[in-house]
């Protein structure tokens, strides 16, 4: 029997929009093209949820909150680590301390309800890569990462609550998939999903900071 043929799309791809008219899915999809690009180096990043994952199971809600303060070095790390690779500029240790007054109030917002804790980082979070691009204190970081976030705060808050979205949909089907298997499976089976898709959260809020940078750009020139 003859092997059925399809025609092959011609010509390139359509170029990417730039930061300032880039959407939300299309902040996904180059945060997917980055990842898959960097995937040795990004990778790694989503050892931090691992680290949470083993130190909480079977642990109470009291105690998961609080070892979320105890990470929050690691995490906040991670996203400094994420900013270094997205923008290749090198990290600082006001980019740490940034990101951990962030995190701060995150446990409680997150218990309260996913989205307030999105919200918080949609309109600070963009302090951390600030201050890795622009090099400034940690002070001045968090008033340019709210300055930012406020720039278009539907895309800010939209374009993290799509990444966590992604990665919540991603997780629940390979749950799904292992679901007939032992408890001690799908836990294994949740450690790899936090393990290789919660660093396409960190890249994404990293590539956030250019779309919102170009819109505050934008807003000055009017």
């Amino acid at each position: 029997m003859a092997r059925l043929s399809y025609p092959r799309t011609a010509g390139p791809r359509p170029a990417a929009l730039p930061p300032e008219t880039r959407t939300v899915g299309q902040l996904v999809a180059e945060s997917i093209r980055i990842y898959g690009q960097r995937f040795w180096a990004v990778l790694p990043l989503g050892l931090a949820f691992v680290g949470i994952d083993l130190a909480s199971y079977h642990r109470s809600v009291a105690a998961q909150t609080l070892l979320l303060w105890a990470f929050a070095p690691v995490l906040s790390a991670a996203y400094v680590r994420a900013c270094t690779i997205v923008s290749g500029r090198p990290p600082t240790w006001q980019a740490v301390a940034a990101a951990l007054v962030v995190f701060l109030p995150f446990p409680i917002l997150v218990r309260l309800y996913v989205l307030p804790g999105i919200a918080w980082f949609g309109l600070l979070g963009l302090a951390v890569p600030a201050a890795v691009v622009e090099g400034t204190g940690v002070a001045d970081s968090i008033r340019r990462g709210w300055q930012l976030g406020r720039a278009d705060p539907i895309h800010a808050v939209g374009g993290l609550a799509t990444l966590a979205l992604v990665y919540e949909i991603s997780r629940y089907a390979l749950l799904v998939l292992i679901h007939t298997q032992g408890g001690q499976t799908q836990f294994v089976g949740a450690l790899l999903a936090d393990l290789v898709l919660t660093p396409l959260v960190y890249v994404g809020a990293a590539l956030l900071y250019s779309d919102q940078a170009a819109r505050v750009r934008d807003a000055a020139t009017e």
